[in-house]
C-alpha cells in the first residue's frame, strides 16, 4: 500500500469536507492547510461527526479521529485547522 503525500491527504480531506458540508463551502475560499474548521468553515458539530465517519470509512481503523480529538482541550478543538488533521492522518499511516 502506498502512503499518501501531504497534498494527497489534503485533497482527500477537502473532498470529504465537501461531501459533508456541501459544494458551497468552497465558494468563500479554497480549503487549505491553514483553514480553520471553526472560524473559516464554520462546521456544525453534526458535520464534524459526519466528517469523522467519512474519515473512518476512507482510512479505516488506522485513523482514530474520535480518539485523537478526545485528547484535545476545548480551545485546541476550536482552533483546529485542516493542516492539523492532515498531519494527524499522516502520523497514523
Amino acid at each position: 500500500m502506498t502512503v499518501e503525500s501531504r497534498d494527497e491527504v489534503l485533497a482527500t480531506v477537502e473532498k470529504l469536507i465537501v461531501e459533508v458540508a456541501g459544494e458551497e463551502i468552497t465558494l468563500l475560499a479554497p480549503i487549505a492547510m491553514e483553514t480553520s474548521f471553526n472560524k473559516d468553515l464554520e462546521l456544525e458539530s453534526i458535520e464534524f461527526v459526519a466528517l469523522a465517519e467519512k474519515l473512518q470509512q476512507h482510512y479505516g481503523n488506522k485513523v482514530d479521529f474520535v480518539g485523537w480529538i478526545s485528547t484535545k482541550e476545548l480551545d485546541q478543538i476550536i482552533g483546529l485547522t485542516v493542516g492539523d488533521l492532515v498531519d494527524f492522518i499522516q502520523s497514523c499511516r
